[in-house]
Order: structure tokens, then sequence, then C-alpha cells
């Protein structure tokens, strides 16, 4: 279908890939469980924004481009994992639960957009991910279409995913906040999830 070799196999290595926890997922629950449904959704945007420009970016070759120069790709992998543990440090430090004033203040759903596209763009090894992906679905004769139909897929796919997360996270959310200190422990858990990927990221450039 749509040219795609092996379309089921494909489908369904999508949906793993989105299934697998990482620093976009835990942007987007922060932000909903933070301010609401349109935070959550401003975070969706940004994620898919990231996500679209490694794929375009894995489609005209960055790749190659960053595997021949070892010291940009290296630089934007130790930026990566400063800016996640920064964000980590700030939901630990940030003032929630009985520390947190009477009403916390409204954040746009841009500034979560904003946040989300920085956390997708600061992970390099997404565009290494999609050059080494895409190939493995096409087929010799396979044109420039059928890449755009996988471009496609990827995006709808991860769409209706995380648009999922969003409203189960909110009502997760709405029930956590009935619990005294719940909110308080969640967020201190995404901190240090952020930190422990920066880590990850981090060990993984030596």
């Amino acid at each position: 279908m749509f040219e795609i070799q092996n379309y089921a196999s494909f489908v369904a290595a999508v949906l793993v890939f989105q299934i697998i926890p990482g620093p976009g997922t835990l942007a987007i629950l922060n932000a909903t469980a933070r301010n609401g449904v349109g935070a959550g959704f401003g975070a969706v945007l940004g994620t898919l924004l990231g996500d679209f420009i490694f794929m375009v970016a894995a489609v005209a070759g960055l790749a190659a481009v960053l595997n021949a120069n070892p010291v940009l790709f290296l630089s934007l992998q130790w930026f990566g994992a400063a800016y996640l543990c920064w964000m980590g440090m700030q939901l630990l430090r940030a003032p929630v639960g009985q520390d947190a004033p009477l009403r916390e203040a409204r954040k746009s759903a841009g500034v979560y957009f904003r946040q989300a596209c920085a956390v997708s763009l600061t992970n390099p090894k997404v565009v290494l991910f999609f050059v080494a992906f895409f190939p493995l679905f096409l087929r010799p004769d396979s044109s420039s279409v059928t890449l755009l139909a996988m471009m496609a897929h990827v995006t709808i796919i991860s769409l209706l995913y995380q648009a999922g997360l969003v409203l189960l996270g909110n009502a997760v959310a709405r029930r956590l906040g009935l619990i005294p200190s719940a909110r308080k422990v969640a967020t201190r858990l995404a901190g240090i999830a952020l930190i422990g990927f920066s880590i990850k990221l981090a060990a993984s450039n030596r």
C-alpha cells in the first residue's frame, strides 16, 4: 500500500516507536498536567514539528552531513543533554502542591509548543533513526511519493497517539489533583526522568 514495502510491519513499527517513552512524551504529559488539554496539544504540535523537521532533514540527507562532521553532531548531542537537564532541574525546583501559590500562573499553549519543539530538536539521533528506519520499507524502484507517504503516516499516527496521551493524561491529572501531594510527586518524578534522559544522552557521547 502506498508503495510501502511490508506496510503492516511499517505501521506496527511506528506504533512501537511512539509507545516507547521519551523526552517528548514527558514534555506532553508535563504540559497537560500543569495547564490542561490546550497546553498538552500545544506540546503535541511542538513535538510533531520537531519530528517532521528531522524527517525532512533525513530525506534531504542531513544525516550524511552530520556523519561527515562529527564535531557538529557531538555539539548538538551535548546541547540536547544540557537542555533536557535544565528542564528537569526546573521541574525539581518548581513550587507545586503545598509549596505552590494558591493559583498557578497560566501559560499559553504556545509556551509549551516551543518547549516541546526544542526538546524534540535537541535529540539529533532522531534524524539518524529515520535514515535507518525508512529504507527498511522502501523498494528499489520507490519514488519520492513513497517517502512523502511514509512521512505522512508517521505524522498522523504520532498525532493520534499523542492526542490520546493528552486526553488520558488530563483525566489522570484531574484524579491526582484530589490526592494531597500527588502532583508534587508526579512533577518531581518527571524532573528526575528528564535529568535521567540527559545523562543517558550525555553518556552515549563518550
